[in-house]
């Protein structure tokens, strides 16, 4: 089985931290690949006035990941009822998919606020369960469940929010963002 990796998020933008992410745990044998999931719906955000348009996000996200062959982009919860919930996504994932095994990751964030994820018990016991640093939240690695991990990855502080404020602001954010998503950014006019 194709061990496979679900990040999902709204990546709005999807930026070099993503990416960067991605790469580390594939390259250290976490998982086979990396899908992100480009969420529709968040249901623990409500709908951003500057969210790209569905079809936008999911295409820029193909264009992070162009050169990334152990990197892929999903778009599964653009075809199920929305708001997303993780555990309905994963079901249909492997009722899609039965060859591979589905493994979740998720920021130390939202590993804190697990307890108010739908069904967050059945996920727990079906999936393994990736933690990767955020800045803010600490989480103590010896309190965590038999299937969770917490990743050794770096600590990468880039935050799409302040990727689009630069870009409204007619500011440099390219060294935030993989060149080709910048240079797509730059000539859609996309957060202007």
């Amino acid at each position: 089985m194709t061990r496979t990796g679900i990040y999902g998020g709204s990546f709005n933008p999807i930026h070099r931290g993503h990416i960067e992410l991605g790469e580390f745990i594939c390259q250290n044998c976490y998982v086979d690949e990396l899908w992100f999931l480009v969420s529709p719906q968040n249901p623990f955000k409500k709908q951003a006035t500057d969210l790209l348009d569905d079809q936008r996000r999911l295409e820029l996200a193909r264009i992070a990941v162009h050169d990334y062959p152990q990197l892929q982009v999903c778009d599964i919860e653009f075809r199920l009822p929305r708001p997303s919930y993780m555990y309905k996504t994963l079901e249909a994932l492997e009722k899609e998919y039965p060859d591979r095994q589905f493994v979740l990751i998720i920021g130390a964030d939202n590993w804190l606020a697990f307890d108010r994820w739908a069904e967050y018990r059945r996920l727990q016991e079906h999936y393994d369960i990736l933690v990767f640093p955020r800045n803010g939240y600490p989480v103590d690695s010896s309190s965590l469940p038999e299937r969770v991990t917490l990743l050794p990855s770096p600590l990468i502080d880039i935050s799409a929010t302040e990727i689009r404020r630069r870009i409204r602001c007619g500011e440099d954010a390219s060294a935030l963002l993989t060149p080709a998503v910048w240079e797509e950014l730059r000539k859609q006019e996309d957060y202007q």
